[in-house]
């Protein structure tokens, strides 16, 4: 069992950054894939980023490529989800999920592949 919880919402003027943590417990959590996906108001849930479970492999959306940084501490058991240059439309509640992984490199993209689930924490952009 995996649990999620994210933090580091808030609300930022254009152009600047929010760095979203992701504190997952339980044993196995690092050998978990971690992707952060995001839904705005009346919009479909988003991919954002993701992890693999070595910290080796990463993948953005293209809409947040250059500038949002994923990153993991195995002492901490925390995935961080750096936002810099944040844009109005960024506007949209974060999600981190924990898929499990059997390679070490896997990095899911579909929210499907997720077995686990944070609360979401919100990001607020004004222009």
């Amino acid at each position: 069992q995996v649990q999620l919880v994210a933090s580091g919402g808030g609300l930022v003027q254009a152009g600047g950054s929010l760095r979203l943590s992701c504190a997952g417990s339980g044993r196995t959590f690092m050998r978990y894939a971690t992707g952060w996906f995001r839904q705005a108001p009346g919009k479909d849930r988003e991919f954002v980023a993701v992890i693999s479970w070595s910290g080796g492999t990463t993948m953005y959306a293209d809409s947040v490529k250059g500038r949002f940084t994923i990153s993991k501490d195995n002492a901490k058991n925390t995935v961080y989800l750096q936002t810099n240059s944040l844009k109005p439309e960024d506007t949209a509640d974060y999600y981190c999920a924990a898929a499990p992984s059997v390679v070490a490199t896997t990095i899911p993209v579909s929210f499907r592949a997720y077995d686990y689930w944070g609360q979401g924490t919100q990001v607020t952009v004004s222009s």
